[in-house]
């Protein structure tokens, strides 16, 4: 892609724009703030403060066209096989359609009835025993629509294989009275499982190994394995494989969320996801909010080369948000093999961070304003708040603005250089009506769909994870060592090899 005239004409015209401050293009263009806007469903994107123009946006599109982006868009909604490593789809698209293929409908309709037999029992907690996109998606939008969800639920996420994490979530309940809901695609997952195996027994120990088992529910791929496990079989909920774990949201691995809204709830979750998707599939670039994030990710990543970029959501609710876009993008773009196997030659995947405003603004905002690398921001934020403090949610959002605004335009020259802040450090503002089921249904559509547009560019497979698999093989080695149920393994390095003699004779002492 780096070759064509259309990457050659946007690395001329980044030189042409390289010495113009957004002060500058501002004063140029008062209708700027404007028109350098898209929207959909209430949905406002303002990428204004950005460094670019029309014409970047038109040679952006340029780009996308050159890329086949509309028909690697109508590959991914029809279910074509665009995760090539695998050879299969990734149609998690299909989840959230209308009419849903009959798989997807009877799954939906099962889930529905569990739903609501679990909001109806006297359960005091669900816990979802998960990692990665078995456990981020859900837990980011339980705790981001918990204005939305039962009162009388206790909603908890474990994770981690570290007990210590096993002991904070199931601290203060009554074994008695929990729910657990195992995800896992092969229920092999070794923190998953070994999550699992301790929740059952903690649970049996107040209930009888027999009760156990109605304690809990399973989504995967493996169902045997769940029964095997000791969960009926009308408690045991379908994964496919053409839904990847980071965009299965809207799939049973998404049972816990439906627990905490209700279907109702979790159906408005679904069309928001739609709305975004069929926007993606017919806007013009121009319009397209999720090509137009993606677009300019391309831009700030490729022609400016900012490493970098922050998702900073100006809603406390949305508090784990940044973690899920991380997961989003950087497993889906951090790739260094083109999917024709050939070496990428540009940069892709960026490093994403963030945490919730006013939060950052004491703690990195920082460096965002006077650092020597500069990183593009995306700010989120809502008109109305889900609480009855106004003041509270003005001034939150009077920050959000005044962050942006900082950034671009930095600060008269006052001068002492210490007080010197420069601007002209681009970001770009999400503006939504309420944070409801819908419009997070809208937000996380529109990150996938920008990272696909990000991935097309690049010409890369968003979909599969390769490089996570090397480190879970190499641990399942060394648990064996530590528990002493396998021999060491003689090729391994001095390093590692004197580490677990390290922490085995610690251990033993």
């Amino acid at each position: 892609m780096h070759d064509t005239g259309e990457w050659q004409a946007l690395s001329a015209h980044q030189e042409a724009l390289d010495g113009q401050h957004l002060r500058d293009l501002f004063d140029q263009d008062p209708s700027r703030g404007e028109r350098l806007v898209a929207e959909t469903d209430g949905l406002l994107l303002d990428y204004s403060k950005s460094r670019l123009t029309d014409e970047t946006v038109a040679l952006l599109a340029a780009l996308a066209d050159r890329a086949h982006l509309r028909r690697r868009i109508e590959a991914l909604v029809s279910g074509k096989p665009v995760n090539a490593t695998e050879n299969r789809p990734a149609w998690h698209i299909a989840l959230r359609r209308p009419d849903p293929p009959p798989e997807v409908r009877e799954e939906l309709d099962r889930m529905a009835a569990f739903a609501t037999e679990a909001r109806n029992r006297r359960w005091q907690a669900v816990v979802n025993i998960g990692i990665g996109g078995s456990d981020l998606g859900p837990a980011m939008a339980t705790a981001a629509l918990e204005s939305f969800a039962h009162p009388d639920l206790d909603m908890r996420f474990l994770s981690n294989v570290d007990g210590a994490h096993f002991r904070a979530v199931t601290r203060g309940l009554d074994p008695a009275r929990t729910l657990f809901i195992v995800v896992s695609k092969t229920f092999s997952t070794i923190e998953t499982l070994t999550n699992a195996r301790t929740a059952r027994a903690w649970v049996a120990q107040a209930v009888g190994i027999q009760e156990a088992g109605t304690h809990f529910a399973a989504v995967t791929a493996s169902p045997g394995k769940a029964q095997e496990f000791g969960i009926d079989t009308g408690a045991v909920f379908a994964m496919w494989d053409w839904v990847g774990g980071r965009y299965s949201l809207g799939s049973a691995v998404g049972l816990s969320l439906m627990i905490a809204l209700g279907p109702d709830g979790f159906a408005e979750l679904l069309a928001g996801m739609h709305h975004i998707d069929e926007h993606f599939r017919t806007a013009p670039w121009a319009e397209n909010l999720p090509a137009l994030l993606g677009l300019i990710g391309v831009w700030n990543r490729n022609f400016w080369d900012w490493p970098t970029y922050a998702v900073l959501p100006y809603s406390q609710a949305l508090a784990l948000f940044p973690a899920y876009i991380q997961q989003l993008d950087m497993e889906s773009s951090g790739k260094s093999v083109r999917a024709d196997g050939t070496p990428v030659r540009y940069p892709t995947g960026p490093v994403v961070w963030g945490q919730p405003g006013t939060n950052g603004q004491h703690a990195f905002h920082q460096l965002l304003h006077q650092g020597t690398d500069i990183v593009p921001v995306d700010f989120i934020g809502f008109c109305r708040p889900n609480h009855e403090l106004a003041e509270h949610h003005d001034l939150l959002m009077a920050n959000l603005f005044a962050q942006a605004e900082a950034l671009a335009f930095g600060a008269p020259d006052s001068g002492d250089p210490h007080r010197h802040l420069p601007g002209n450090r681009p970001s770009s503002i999400i503006l939504g009506y309420q944070l409801t089921p819908r419009s997070l249904g809208q937000l996380v559509a529109l990150y996938e769909h920008k990272v696909f547009t990000q991935a097309t560019v690049w010409g890369i497979n968003p979909f599969d994870q390769w490089g996570v698999e090397l480190g879970k093989a190499l641990a399942t080695g060394i648990a064996g060592e530590l528990a002493d149920t396998a021999e060491p393994n003689p090729t391994r390095d001095s390093s590692t090899r004197s580490l677990i003699d390290r922490y085995v004779g610690t251990r033993r002492q």
